[in-house]
């Protein structure tokens, strides 16, 4: 083998094993970018955002690998050949490089496999009660919140004129029921890392924990007819205190 196929290979498996590391280390999420993400807004980030961040950094220790894989031989090569006036050597095959071309995505997408089913079966745990419950229907074109606490018909229905708001309490975990009435919605809410479909055929739920008082953007991500794009919500999350209060002024007006 010659000594520039011996060197290409040292390099790609340094590359190999410095995004494995990169892509399995446990580093703590916050003490790095948050990436996009707000930081300990639910339990969701809390669980999922050190997986965002890891595909990221992977991402880009990939991206600049290849970038100095495609720049080196265009720059210096070039330059190298064309000084001496000679023709580029033409090479068909190299077993070693293209064995290594395939094990290396293979070990990448087994490491983000591997992690990514860690955290997916902790946010998809519904073994723990929860304290409270909330209903989610998607309707074209807009949602309907139920609080079963507050009564069967405690129930706040939003129009694409009139986007309704979602009531949560902080620090207390919430179970969702998500359904939908007509066709497949989007129950997105982005700041808190989490998008679950709203299926006419099936119910589908999700737990977790709001820290954060504040009000949140939320919206149907999922193409569900003309007025799609009108299909928002906001998210308020509010004390205890405050989100029992809520239910209450639901039990008298329901």
């Amino acid at each position: 083998m010659s000594a520039p196929t011996k060197r290409t290979l040292f390099w790609l498996l340094g590359a190999v094993g410095a995004t494995a590391i990169l892509s399995g280390c446990s580093f703590k999420s916050n003490d790095i970018s948050g990436l996009g993400f707000p930081k300990n807004t639910t339990s969701v980030n809390d669980t999922s955002l050190s997986l965002w961040q890891g595909a990221w950094i992977t991402a880009a220790v990939v991206g600049v690998f290849t970038l100095i894989l495609i720049l080196w031989p265009a720059i210096f090569h070039r330059k190298n050949d064309a000084a001496k006036g000679e023709f580029p050597k033409q090479t068909q095959y190299n077993v070693p490089i293209e064995v290594i071309y395939t094990i290396v995505p293979l070990i990448i997408v087994a490491v983000l496999f591997y992690f990514t089913a860690i955290k997916e079966s902790k946010l998809t745990d519904l073994k723990t009660p929860a304290q409270h419950e909330i209903t989610v229907e998607g309707i074209q074109w807009s949602w309907q919140f139920g609080y079963p606490e507050a009564g069967k018909q405690a129930l706040v229905t939003g129009t694409p004129e009139n986007p309704p708001t979602l009531y949560m309490p902080q620090g207390e975990s919430v179970r969702f029921t998500i359904t939908s009435n007509d066709v497949v919605h989007g129950f997105w809410i982005p700041a808190f890392m989490i998008q679950i479909q709203n299926l006419p055929d099936r119910t589908n739920h999700i737990q977790f924990t709001a820290n954060k008082i504040g009000t949140f953007p939320g919206r149907c991500n999922i193409l569900c007819g003309r007025n799609h794009s009108q299909m928002i919500f906001k998210v308020k999350v509010v004390t205890p205190e405050q989100y029992q209060k809520y239910l209450n002024t639901l039990k008298v007006s329901g």
